[in-house]
């Protein structure tokens, strides 16, 4: 399919062996095949202690990352997205006053980086793409933190990180496609 990534192309491709659930993102690890980024988070998370050590507040922490990663997808893909971003901008701000009182430095849970904590900064990257105005110290330190991370640095330097040149939503989300802006 012309304009499609070769990597990308060959990804689709092989969903079809991905399990009961074929779907993108996909993992498969020895007999383990995953697809579903939160069935597949948690599973890299048992996999690498990376799981909080409070499992309720893990739980809880993460449904309200995907409940404001939510907000941001009806509004970017709704095309009076102009008319919404303004009360968006103003709940995400009391979203970050509220993650920041939550946050036990380092990181979320304390020293330990956990699962929750690279969902968090892939959420607060897209919407520092949308609104880099509205973060505070504290929140960008955070997320310097965990961008710092060895495997995560190097990954954000390896020409396999999309995230600075691939849209965050699909490309004709008629609000808010997230295009990156060019350096």
């Amino acid at each position: 399919v012309d304009g499609i990534p070769r990597h990308v192309r060959k990804a689709v491709v092989s969903t079809q062996s991905t399990g009961d659930f074929p779907n993108l993102p996909y993992l498969i690890d020895g007999d383990v095949k995953l697809t579903e980024s939160l069935a597949i988070m948690r599973y890299l998370g048992r996999k690498f202690d990376m799981m909080p050590d409070d499992l309720a507040k893990g739980d809880m922490m993460e449904l309200v990352i995907q409940s404001q990663r939510m907000d941001l997808g009806k509004i970017s893909y709704n095309p009076d997205f102009e008319n919404l971003k303004e009360g968006f901008i103003t709940k995400f701000k009391v979203f970050l006053k509220r993650f920041t009182a939550f946050i036990v430095k380092p990181f979320i849970f304390g020293s330990k980086v956990t699962y929750v904590d690279i969902l968090a900064y892939e959420y607060l990257d897209h919407i520092r793409a949308l609104t880099p105005e509205s973060f505070t110290p504290e929140v960008s330190e955070y997320m310097q933190r965990v961008a710092d991370l060895p495997n995560i640095a190097e990954w954000l330097k390896s020409e396999e990180c999309t995230n600075k040149t691939y849209p965050i939503n699909s490309p004709k989300a008629p609000g808010w496609p997230g295009v990156p802006k060019k350096a």
